[in-house]
């Protein structure tokens, strides 16, 4: 016989054919008799196309009138096509019983999740080698023995699906204080009556582990960068954020408005602008400097752990253990500012929990029992459009009002093209101290391609092809053939601007570069015989009319160089970048 997995299995499969003259069936009766040799056997009538279970029934009920029945199959036209002994049909359900669990067994330990399998005793009947390792209980130990004996009863999800038949999905839960899972939970049913419960159980506490590591380094680096802050620009937080162009001199202007309340402030702004630079100088010119500040990724933690992440569990909540537990995000920065960055990649069902707690100012650990009140300023940051967010249903409109109270937008790179040249020079000193070696010049094609190209990746995007362009450099030069390729072919579909011409080279400022500066920096890096008007005219293209990266190239004082523009009867608006 070939193994059976499945009590669908079509009966005919295990039919002996017969002679249908052999086989004597009354019209409309469902049993007749079949001549088997000298004498004359019982039997009842199903479809070839019956299952084992549908079978299984029919002796059932036969056996109440007739002992040992045996079975008839027949075609549309009720012509016998087969016999089934009750011999054959009960081996085929022990093949089919023995095979079944053994492909059950192989299977659950082939898992790497850990399966519990409990009945409507909370026995356990199953608990496969996964359960063995992440529980450290042996099989031997753990079978036939209730779930209570090995786990405090409040710890175990499994008797929510078995006592009041709820199912749960991917539920982050803590059953020890050691061991973090995501838990999978439903009852087994039989015609609608409860039988027994499993639980699928993924390990995730190595995660959790890594996850907190990293939230420990990425906190001391805040602290450190906190300290920074206090004494390199004790009078200005805002001093890392660079550039003088209109748009971002706004921003930052609003962003210190806002700093001296406790309002809750929403930055809007694309993926590399500088979100959480404002973030973390709106918090180092509040009152709340002296506090934490502590930082969330909403998109970049999975949201079966995010709860714990932002209100922490209590340790031994579920055993009795006496261990701490972990405070949350929302805890660490009591008296600060928590900053709730891609608060747009937020899932629905986590929005509600944030919300209570940002409303009452009170939460629960997970696993706790004892509200914790604080005190945390909310600081939040999206690249999405949370209002269009709102009216497609993916975003709680009162949480949307909750964060909005007060809006600060942060323009992208290319809004702001005439901060390149600051921000480029930068960069250039900045890798070229990391890198230990000279300040590279940066050839006039070069500067070109990057006012040129779009910057999607806006200042994280420009910075790392800045750190690209100065390991790439050759001989104290960054030429075009260092670019990307995106950027050199952009570049290359645009026609070049009039100061692509000039054959010098754009260099870092001078008071960036450890070079001797010569007697007259007007006559620097510029070809012989040029006049001090066409020096002025070259710094401003180079600079696309960047005062006060063109008054740095040529060495002056910016006022000086609105003297000599003056002067030369230079018009200002020329060189502006449209």
């Amino acid at each position: 016989m070939k193994p059976l997995f499945s009590l669908d299995t079509v009966v005919s499969d295990l039919a002996i054919p017969v002679n249908p003259l052999d086989i004597k069936l009354r019209d409309g009766e469902k049993e007749g008799v079949w001549r088997n040799g000298e004498r004359d056997v019982a039997v009842i009538c199903v479809p070839a196309t019956a299952t084992l279970a549908q079978c299984l029934e029919h002796i059932r009920l036969a056996l109440a009138t007739t002992p040992t029945p045996t079975l008839v199959t027949v075609d549309r036209e009720r012509r016998a096509t087969g016999i089934v002994l009750p011999n054959q049909l009960l081996a085929a359900f022990v093949n089919l019983t023995q095979n079944q669990s053994v492909l059950l067994s192989t299977l659950m330990d082939t898992m790497s999740e850990a399966i519990t399998i409990v009945d409507s005793n909370n026995i356990v009947q199953y608990w496969n080698r996964a359960a063995e390792t992440i529980y450290e209980i042996d099989r031997d130990q753990v079978l036939g023995t209730s779930l209570d004996e090995h786990f405090a009863s409040e710890s175990i999800r499994l008797l929510d699906a078995l006592r009041q038949g709820t199912s749960v999905q991917r539920v982050y839960h803590i059953p020890r204080p050691d061991s973090h899972v995501l838990i999978n939970a439903a009852p087994i049913r039989q015609d609608g009556q409860i039988i027994g419960a499993i639980s699928i159980e993924q390990d995730i506490t190595e995660l959790v582990r890594l996850n907190e590591e990293l939230a420990h380094t990425t906190a001391h680096l805040h602290n450190l960068q906190q300290e920074m802050s206090r004494f390199q620009a004790a009078d200005d937080p805002f001093y890392v954020i660079k550039g003088h162009s209109a748009s971002i001199q706004a921003a930052i202007s609003s962003a210190k408005k806002v700093a001296q309340t406790d309002a809750t402030v929403l930055i809007y702004g694309e993926s590399g602008v500088g979100k959480e630079l404002f973030a973390k100088a709106i918090h180092q010119a509040s009152r709340r400097r002296e506090k934490p500040f502590v930082a969330i990724n909403c998109g970049a933690i999975p949201a079966a752990l995010f709860e714990s992440e932002l209100f922490g569990y209590q340790g031994g909540a579920f055993t009795g253990a006496e261990k701490k537990g972990k405070p949350g995000k929302l805890e660490l920065a009591h008296g600060g500012t928590l900053f709730l960055d891609e608060i747009g990649e937020l899932p629905l069902e986590l929005q509600v929990k944030l919300l209570r707690a940002l409303q009452e100012r009170q939460f629960y650990r997970v696993g706790g029992t004892e509200p914790i009140t604080v005190n945390t300023r909310i600081v939040a940051a999206t690249n999405r459009q949370l209002e269009q967010m709102v009216s497609d249903g993916r975003f709680r409109e009162d949480l949307y009002y909750r964060l909005n109270v007060f809006s600060l937008e942060i323009p992208p790179l290319r809004a702001r093209r005439e901060d390149l040249p600051e921000l480029v020079q930068i960069f250039i000193h900045e890798y070229s101290v990391v890198h230990e070696q000279a300040v590279p010049r940066i050839a006039s094609e070069v500067m070109q391609a990057l006012f040129d190209y779009s910057w999607p990746g806006n200042i994280r995007q420009l910075r790392n092809v800045i750190e690209r362009l100065s390991i790439l450099q050759e001989n104290g030069v960054i030429s075009p053939e260092h670019l990307p390729s995106a950027i050199r072919s952009q570049h290359e579909e645009i026609p070049p601007a009039a100061f692509a011409s000039i054959n010098s080279t754009y260099s870092a400022p001078a008071a960036t570069r450890p070079v001797h500066v010569p007697a007259n920096p007007l006559a620097m890096h510029h070809p012989p015989g040029q006049t001090e008007k066409e020096r002025v005219i070259a710094a401003l293209e180079r600079t696309y009319g960047n005062k006060k990266a063109a008054a740095e190239l040529l060495g002056i004082s910016r006022g000086t160089l609105y003297n000599k523009m003056k002067k030369y009867g230079l018009d200002e608006e020329s060189f502006r970048w449209n």
